[in-house]
């Protein structure tokens, strides 16, 4: 799957995705991640893509035609989605990531400064937000989105199953409630059904806190 990102930081992907799972699908081929400087289509010889409102107003806006321009160049693919990372856009869930991992190319477009010229919302395929608060830009959602697709992608993770066990995956419910070694800790043991070696008495107890951790969130 190849992930292209378009925002003004490009060297803000690099760390995050140079360590981990990302790492490694990446190096199996799995994953690609391309950043473009959208200075690349800036609107004159000083690399500005951004401008004063009209009717006033603080802050600089992004200009449509900027994005535009980068669009044009950038999807090449009939089967690319855009996605605007926008603080006004659809609530992310796990839901989304799912269905997101189904495109073979995702375009994520990064806003900065005060945001978009209006009409940007019109040359996206979506606009999703990872949550009601301020950032400063688009990038760190945009991070969000590519790790948590990636790792529903066929062979990101070292077992696919592993994917489908996780907090929200199975009909929207947090995961139950995991213990390792030691059995004993500062008075507090590890729940004794899950040392009973019955798989179906274990299942059951899963799904039940499962439900009810979720009832509580």
């Amino acid at each position: 799957m190849k992930f292209e990102v378009l925002t003004l930081f490009p060297e803000m992907f690099v760390s995050p995705f140079s360590e981990s799972m990302i790492k490694r699908a990446k190096e199996k081929g799995l994953v690609s991640i391309e950043t473009h400087d959208m200075r690349k289509w800036a609107w004159n010889s000083y690399g500005a893509v951004d401008d004063h409102p009209f009717g006033g107003g603080v802050g600089m806006l992004i200009r449509v035609d900027v994005i535009a321009n980068a669009l044009k160049e950038i999807k090449k693919d009939s089967d690319s989605r855009v996605v605007l990372m926008s603080a006004r856009g659809k609530r992310y869930t796990q839901a989304d990531a799912k269905r997101l991992s189904s495109y073979k190319n995702l375009i994520i477009v990064c806003g900065h400064y005060e945001g978009f010229d209006e009409r940007v919302g019109k040359l996206v395929d979506e606009e999703i937000s990872i949550g009601d608060f301020v950032l400063t830009g688009g990038e760190i959602p945009a991070m969000v989105l590519i790790d948590s697709v990636s790792r529903l992608l066929p062979g990101v993770l070292g077992k696919d199953e592993s994917s489908m066990t996780e907090s929200f995956s199975t009909e929207g419910y947090i995961e139950y409630p995991q213990y390792t070694r030691p059995r004993d800790f500062n008075g507090e043991s590890v729940p004794e059904v899950l040392l009973s070696g019955d798989p179906k008495k274990i299942e059951k107890w899963q799904e039940e806190e499962s439900k009810e951790k979720s009832k509580k969130e």
